[in-house]
């Protein structure tokens, strides 16, 4: 019997045909490497709450003479001890220092040691891992023996003796922190070097007669930073925590400078008529250290290519 095909219900409807692809939802654009990290990064919470954590202490270290209404180093002995106020929000100190203004002016030194010596050792490390992997042999064995030497050393006994030898100032701290700092960051870019260097865009380079120097800094080291700007932001608030031990003892950066190292160790001795004075610098050292390792923390997610978030 022979059916109306009016009256089938079950064959498709007559009509214009939609283009290819219409009602399925469009391919998101590909994203570049920076994108994609700056993605991940950004879904991380703490990572951003540390992140604007930090770039707040280094606007408020930077404004500082513009904004705070006092010097550092201003002297009111008729206000000796004074409990937060109106007039001086964390009080004052022996001297009648305002110590909202010495907090300030301590974060300015003691964020500068915590960044130049990451930053510096960093470098060093760096350069250090790139020459012993990508040349290996000899070369190599002595460079990580020399390594090895340098982790095998206790670190803070030689940071007391090697801050009593250079001295107080702001430079030999970093230099000091630098010497002890360097050996983290060589061990991450050897091994990133030696499991990149026998691959085909190395082999591509050396093909087109790049030399060794530039296949080393142009296609090397780029691919292996990912690491060591994980452990340089750790390693900032390690040497904040570094620094401040060394000034509460006594052998870091020296009194007028004010380092909340320094600012701890004037509050020993006046702990019970003016606690104000140790708690706003530790406060410091805890918020900015825990800003650093959030931030670390996020950093480490973001550029693993394999994060979930």
């Amino acid at each position: 019997m022979a059916t109306n095909p009016a009256m089938d219900t079950n064959l498709p409807p007559v009509g214009p045909v939609p283009p290819v692809g219409a009602g399925v939802p469009a391919e998101p654009e590909s994203l570049s490497y920076i994108q994609s990290v700056w993605r991940r990064f950004r879904r991380h919470r703490l990572a951003m709450f540390g992140g604007a954590l930090v770039l707040a202490l280094v606007l408020f270290a930077l404004a500082a003479p513009w904004i705070l209404p006092y010097k550092f180093d201003d002297i009111d002995l008729a206000h000796r001890f004074s409990p937060p106020s109106a007039t001086h929000w964390f009080g004052t100190d022996d001297l009648g220092h305002d110590e909202l203004t010495r907090v300030i002016y301590g974060g300015r030194v003691s964020l500068l040691i915590g960044f130049a010596s990451a930053i510096s050792s960093a470098i060093i490390g760096m350069a250090i891992g790139a020459v012993a992997g990508y040349y290996g042999g000899l070369l190599d064995n002595v460079l990580m023996r020399f390594t090895d030497i340098m982790f095998a050393i206790p670190t803070l006994p030689l940071l007391f003796v090697l801050s009593r030898i250079l001295g107080g100032s702001v430079l030999s701290i970093i230099v000091v922190l630098v010497l002890m700092g360097w050996m983290t960051a060589a061990r991450l870019v050897r091994g990133s070097i030696l499991s990149l260097k026998q691959r085909e865009f190395i082999e591509a380079s050396r093909a087109v007669g790049a030399g060794n120097a530039r296949i080393i800094i142009r296609h090397l080291l780029p691919n292996a930073l990912a690491p060591v700007v994980v452990a340089s932001t750790l390693m900032m608030g390690s040497n904040i925590i570094l620094e401040s031990s060394l000034s509460y003892l006594g052998l870091g950066v020296m009194p007028p400078t004010p380092t909340w190292g320094n600012m701890l160790s004037n509050a020993q001795e006046a702990i019970w008529r003016a606690p104000w004075l140790a708690i706003y610098p530790g406060i410091f050292i805890l918020v900015t250290v825990l800003g650093f390792n959030f931030l670390g923390d996020g950093l480490r997610d973001a550029l693993d290519p394999k994060s979930k978030r």
